[in-house]
C-alpha cells in the first residue's frame, strides 16, 4: 500500500559529516542562541550543552532535574522549557541542559522535537525532508 507524505522543507546536510547535522535556535522570548545539533532517533530527550543555556541566560541547575543514561555512562541533566526552532519549524519545548561542560554533544531527540515533526531522509543523497506534525 502506497501513501504520500508532503513535506514543507528540504535540507541537504553534509554526508561526510558524523550524524545528521542541522542549524538549531533555542529562545526565551527575549534572547536567541544559534548552534548546531544532531537529529538522533534513538534519544528520548533533547540534550544541549551546558554552554547553549549559559549563553541564554539561564540558571541551569534552577531547571528539573533528570538523570540520563547513554550506552557507556550516566549523566545529570536540568530541563527548561524554551522556544526551539529547526529549519524554520517552531515549538516550545522542554529540552534539557548537561550539567557537566564536558558533555560536547547537542541532540535532538524525540521528546520536545521529533514528537512534533514529519520526518522524511534520504541519506545516500543527504536529504532531509521536514515539516511541522499535523501540515
Amino acid at each position: 500500500m502506497e501513501e504520500e507524505i508532503l513535506f514543507s522543507i528540504s535540507y541537504l546536510y553534509n554526508t561526510l559529516e558524523s550524524g545528521i547535522v542541522v542549524p538549531v535556535a533555542i529562545s526565551d522570548g527575549e534572547s536567541i542562541v544559534k548552534f548546531e545539533a544532531k537529529i538522533d532517533t534513538g534519544s528520548s530527550f533533547c540534550v544541549f550543552q551546558r554552554i547553549q543555556g549559559e549563553r541564554l541566560g539561564l540558571d541551569i541547575e534552577g531547571g528539573t532535574p533528570l538523570r540520563m543514561s547513554t550506552a557507556t555512562a550516566p549523566f545529570d541533566t536540568f530541563g527548561h522549557r524554551v522556544n526551539l526552532s529547526v529549519l524554520g519549524i517552531e515549538t516550545e519545548s522542554t529540552v534539557y541542559f548537561a550539567a557537566e561542560d564536558s558533555f560536547y554533544l547537542n541532540i535532538l531527540g524525540r521528546q520536545g522535537f521529533l514528537d512534533r515533526v514529519k520526518l522524511g531522509l534520504i541519506d545516500y543523497e543527504g536529504k532531509l525532508f521536514l515539516s511541522a506534525y499535523g501540515e
